[in-house]
């Protein structure tokens, strides 16, 4: 018998228990072994639940029983959930967590106590909910070179989007049916101002590329300033508008994490991903392209992660070596966003697609007209060459009044 403690009784924390009891025999076929819930920590009283006995106050009782051999850590926040988990690693006890925040901040440390005392630290509900990402990046993966990945990490964000095209929403009507329906909580910053998506593509740049990204390093650009325009401009030039988490190597070895709103043409699978559904893209030189997609969020998806995560260490007997990288304290691995070479999807107020597409020129990839002016995007410049460009459009009268990155991969 394994016994496994679960820290947090909220959405996910409860959706873990509820699955394991659910689905506990083919959990238990899976891991090899007979497993229960041993414990559950929350400070908070729950008489009437059916695993009353089973709730506790004391991370120290869970410590202190020597059959505890997994801990599912569902709190979220930095503290007190790195204290606790640190403990547990600290004994030899795996920890599986759903908590993005804290492995953006403390996974290198996490990982190399995990290594120390030849137990795991395992995340993959961190990123994509249900939808596998982790685990085949170190595994699955693991023979190719991979040199991007892009996504769309956040689910909140791309119904939001979704809706101001499809229904012809303003963002500020979007986002008050996101929260109505249960997508957004009452204080959405995490999620439009793009900060959950940071920490997400800090998670993949550390795992993919070896060293800890922190979210500081990130430029991370939500979509309050993304407008129902933007959206009707993206459409008419056959894309769309996605808030877009990456990370590329660039030439000089250097790495490139950004997270921003971007033009997604639609020969771009990524542009056609909608609703609360998440998609992540690897680029690896085995592979050309593969692209995972799913449910991002929710209760039972990303306890489904957790679980899968509980299993997975019961199993091991010892660190998975591939899930690893380093803290190499300095930053200087991570290029400025300037480094970013891309089209752009520009939008003027005033002007016609010809007057645009001839102002362009061979920069032009495609025009449109658009309500109250015109839109085009462009081929692949550089940062320079991206304010130049803008530069010569407000010198010929053409105002500008929205310029995106373009999506090139």
């Amino acid at each position: 018998m394994k016994k496994f403690a679960v820290l947090g009784y909220g959405t996910v924390g409860s959706g873990v228990v509820e699955l394991f009891y659910k689905n506990r025999e083919k959990i238990e076929q899976k891991a090899g072994c007979p497993m229960e819930v041993g414990y559950i920590l929350d400070l908070r009283d729950f008489p009437d639940s059916p695993y009353a006995d089973k709730f506790t106050k004391s991370m120290d009782s869970i410590l202190a029983d020597p059959e505890v051999s997994v801990v599912a850590e569902c709190m979220g926040g930095v503290e007190p959930a790195f204290t606790y988990l640190m403990q547990c690693l600290g004994k030899g006890i795996s920890v599986a967590t759903s908590n993005k925040e804290l492995i953006a901040r403390k996974g290198a440390q996490l990982l190399a106590e995990a290594k120390a005392h030849s137990c795991n630290c395992f995340f993959e509900a961190s990123v994509g909910g249900a939808i596998p990402i982790i685990r085949p990046l170190h595994r699955c993966l693991a023979a190719n070179d991979i040199t991007a990945v892009y996504g769309i990490l956040n689910g909140t964000t791309n119904f939001i989007l979704d809706k101001m095209l499809s229904d012809d929403m303003s963002f500020e009507a979007a986002l008050a049916l996101a929260q109505e329906l249960g997508y957004a909580e009452r204080e959405p910053s995490a999620d439009v101002d793009g900060h959950d998506a940071c920490r997400k593509i800090c998670i993949i740049s550390s795992l993919v590329f070896g060293k800890h990204v922190y979210p500081e390093s990130v430029k991370t650009v939500g979509i309050r300033e993304v407008s129902l325009a933007d959206a009707a401009a993206a459409d008419a030039l056959d894309g769309a508008v996605k808030l877009i988490a990456s990370v590329r190597r660039l030439e000089d070895g250097r790495i490139l994490p950004m997270v921003q709103p971007m033009f997604v043409p639609h020969d771009n699978m990524l542009s056609r991903v909608d609703g609360v559904f998440n998609a992540v893209m690897v680029c690896g030189d085995g592979i050309d392209r593969a692209v995972f997609c799913g449910r991002g969020a929710g209760k039972l998806p990303t306890a489904s992660a957790v679980m899968g995560d509980v299993i997975e260490a019961a199993k091991h007997q010892c660190t998975v070596f591939s899930q690893d990288w380093v803290d190499s304290g300095e930053q200087d691995f991570v290029a400025d966003a300037d480094a970013l070479c891309c089209g752009l999807m520009i939008r003027i107020a005033n002007g016609d697609a010809a007057a645009l597409a001839a102002a362009v020129g061979d920069r032009c990839e495609a025009s449109a007209v658009v309500d109250g002016g015109a839109a085009c995007y462009t081929t692949c410049l550089n940062a320079v060459e991206q304010q130049d460009l803008l530069a010569e459009l407000n010198n010929a009268g053409l105002q500008v009044v929205s310029a995106l990155p373009v999506l090139d991969a």
